[in-house]
C-alpha cells in the first residue's frame, strides 16, 4: 500500500518586532551636539541692551596697566599674564626709569631682568619674551612698537590678547576684542558665546559687538568682572546687567 508524502510545510518568515530597544539604538547612533554651536543671547536688541548698560556702569573704563608709551604697554601686558595688574604697575614702576627704550630691554642681563620681575610670576619665561620682543622692536621695525596684528604677531611672546591689547589702548585701532580671563567668564555668563577657546570666543564677539565697540567693550567687561562679576561669588545684587542675566550661578 503506496504512503502518502506529507507536503513539507514552509514556515513564513515574520518581520522583525522593531521594538523599544531598536528605537534606543537608532537614537543612540545619532549624533546628537552637547551644546549648540550659537549662543542664544545674541539677539541684537539684547546685545543692546548689554552695551547700554555697560556704557551706563563703566563710561570711562580704560585699560588699567601703567604706561606712557606703546612700548611700556607691550612690555606691561607680557608682564600681566597670569598676574594681576596692580602686581604689575607695582613691578614697572621702578623697571621703567631703569629700562627707559626698547634698547635697554633687548640687551640687558637676563639674570638681572630675572630679578626685577619675578614678583610677577614666570620669570624666566617672561623675561625671554620682553628681550625677544624689544630686539625684534629694535633690529625690525626701526624702535618702533608695529601697528598692524600680523607685525605684532611675530615679536616673541605676542599672541593675539597681548596684540589687540596694544593696538586698542595704544593705537586706538580696532582689529578683535581683547579676551582674558574676565571676559571669558563674563561672555560665558551672559550666553554671547558657547565656547571655550580665546580664539573662537573673540570671533563670536567679533560677530555680534559693533566693531566700533571692540576697545571699550572689552575694557568694560573686565572692570565689571574684577568689580562686580567675580569668578566665585558674583555680587548679582549690585549688578546693573542682573536683568538680563541668566547665569546659572547667579546669587539672586
Amino acid at each position: 500500500m503506496a504512503t502518502r508524502k506529507k507536503s513539507a510545510k514552509k514556515k513564513s518568515r515574520k518581520p522583525a518586532k522593531h521594538g523599544k530597544s531598536a528605537a534606543r539604538k537608532v537614537i543612540a547612533a545619532k549624533k546628537i551636539p552637547a551644546k549648540a554651536d550659537f549662543a542664544a543671547g545674541t539677539n541684537p536688541q539684547r546685545v543692546a541692551a548689554i552695551l547700554a548698560k555697560l556704557d551706563e556702569a563703566y563710561p570711562d573704563a580704560t585699560c588699567e596697566l601703567k604706561h606712557e608709551n606703546a612700548f611700556q604697554l607691550l612690555i606691561s601686558t607680557i608682564l600681566s599674564a597670569q598676574c594681576t595688574d596692580v602686581r604689575v604697575n607695582q613691578v614697572t614702576q621702578e623697571l621703567y626709569k631703569k629700562y627707559t627704550k626698547p634698547e635697554a630691554f633687548a640687551y640687558a642681563s637676563p639674570a638681572e631682568l630675572e630679578k626685577e620681575i619675578r614678583p610677577t610670576g614666570f620669570f624666566r619665561n617672561k623675561t625671554k619674551s620682553v628681550m625677544g620682543a624689544s630686539k625684534a622692536i629694535v633690529e625690525k621695525f626701526g624702535g618702533q612698537v608695529p601697528r598692524t596684528m600680523e607685525e605684532l604677531l611675530t615679536l616673541p611672546g605676542v599672541a593675539r590678547k597681548t596684540a589687540n591689547v596694544v593696538l586698542g589702548t595704544a593705537y586706538g585701532i580696532a582689529s578683535g576684542i581683547v579676551v582674558d580671563t574676565h571676559v571669558i567668564r563674563l561672555s560665558q555668563r551672559l550666553d554671547l558665546t558657547r565656547n571655550e577657546d580665546p580664539k573662537k570666543i573673540e570671533q563670536d564677539l567679533m560677530a555680534v559687538i559693533p566693531q566700533n565697540k571692540w576697545i571699550q567693550f572689552s575694557h568694560q567687561l573686565i572692570w565689571h568682572g574684577r568689580r562686580v562679576c567675580a569668578a566665585r561669588k558674583p555680587k548679582c545684587a549690585e549688578c546693573n546687567l542682573e536683568t538680563l542675566c541668566y547665569a546659572k550661578d547667579k546669587t539672586v
